[in-house]
């Protein structure tokens, strides 16, 4: 009888294992729990990319960590994959004159992005999937991705970029106040965003506190410098925050979120990419030794 009760006992804990909710956040899964995550994602890791930086006078310094996070957190519950932590060291040297920009070296950016992906391919992902906040990153992210065939190595990174369709840019259309050509940074859609994700955040009524006009102080036709973006926006806020609707940030984030899901099906399901880089480097010739 004893025996018998033991057995039950542990059977009812093993259900119990089982049934416990599989996290997606990478600091929240228990040791324990790394195998079924594994196999949950088959092998495949979202790195949300923000960075911190002043975003106008009324929304958050983290507003970049705070898309990307939400993001992440909503399309995982759709379509499981594991989420790495809060990345927030990119490209923000323009920003470095404003209170709460973090701008570290260039050769310590490229470096702690190359060490996390290893990082994260050494405990068991082959598939990265880069997700992106902040304007200022993409040019790097790329760059980052095709220098990944410089060397072989056991995984794949993706950089998702959603895609802005007729009918999606009907209804933003409908929704935006302000002009669509100023509105970059901080300005109607991003605030919007914040509005919908994380409206304990936003202090609406500081939104006019600043300009977020072009001041287009340098003019060179068909030449780009590094100080173009502080010559137009030296408030770093582009676009007209006070414009902001919870209704436009719902349609702008479920429209990422919902081609988030889609593109993670898709990831999950990709056996080419990594097939072809191996392929390819199987025709790579060796360097050859002096």
């Amino acid at each position: 009888m004893k025996n018998f009760l033991l057995l039950a006992f542990l059977a009812t804990g093993f259900v119990l294992h089982a049934q416990r909710p599989l996290h997606t956040r990478w600091d929240e899964l228990t040791a324990s729990d790394w195998p079924r995550a594994l196999a949950a994602s088959n092998h495949t890791c979202i790195l949300p990319i923000g960075i911190l930086e002043k975003h106008g006078p009324h929304v958050p310094i983290g507003s970049d960590l705070i898309q990307v996070r939400e993001w992440s957190a909503r399309a995982t519950k759709k379509e499981y994959a594991v989420v790495f932590p809060d990345y927030f060291y990119g490209q923000i040297n323009e920003a470095r004159h404003v209170p709460g920009s973090f701008a570290l070296p260039e050769r310590v950016v490229w470096d702690l992005l190359e060490a996390t992906c290893d990082e994260i391919a050494r405990n068991g992902f082959d598939k990265i999937v880069i997700i992106n906040g902040h304007g200022g990153n993409p040019e790097l992210i790329r760059y980052f991705i095709q220098t990944r065939l410089e060397k072989a190595r056991p995984y794949a990174v993706y950089f998702f970029e959603p895609a802005n369709d007729s009918t999606y840019r009907r209804q933003l259309a409908a929704l935006h106040k302000s002009d669509p050509a100023g509105d970059q940074h901080a300005g109607e859609r991003e605030t919007s965003s914040i509005l919908y994700l994380r409206p304990d955040l936003v202090e609406m009524d500081s939104a006019n506190n600043e300009s977020g006009a072009n001041q287009h102080r340098l003019n060179i036709p068909n030449v780009y410098t590094a100080i173009w973006w502080y010559a137009d926006y030296p408030n770093h806020y582009a676009g007209d925050g006070s414009k902001a609707t919870r209704a436009e940030g719902e349609l702008v984030c479920e429209h990422f979120i919902s081609q988030l899901v889609e593109a993670l099906k898709a990831i999950k399901a990709d056996t080419k990419t990594l097939e072809l880089q191996k392929e390819y480097f199987n025709r790579v010739p060796l360097t050859p030794r002096p």
